[in-house]
């Protein structure tokens, strides 16, 4: 956030699909490597680890500038929020039809 360093690449706006896909598919399950399997998890339980990830690594880095190690986790939280607001902004509606 107050880097005197610029900052380079997407990974906030991959964060903004992340919340908009918790948004759009709250129940869907997605695959992932743990270890050495691939298990289906819940998206909202892999997407919200990763959120706490990374939210405590980026409150980490206010106290040593230095501890994000060239990561902006600033960047990743604000794509996230981002994706939540304009996710739910454009949402398309849902009509129903009545005969």
């Amino acid at each position: 956030l107050f880097s005197e360093y610029p900052t380079l690449g997407a990974s906030g706006a991959i964060a903004g699909v992340l919340a908009a896909y918790l948004i759009l598919f709250p129940g869907r399950r997605v695959r992932v490597l743990l270890a050495a399997w691939i298990v289906n998890l819940p998206a909202l339980l892999v997407i919200g680890a990763w959120i706490v990830i990374q939210l405590v690594s980026g409150l980490g880095t206010f106290s040593d500038t230095t501890a994000a190690g060239g990561v902006a986790y600033m960047a990743h939280i604000g794509g996230f929020v981002a994706g939540l607001v304009l996710t739910g902004f454009f949402r398309p509606k849902v009509r129903q039809i009545t005969f």
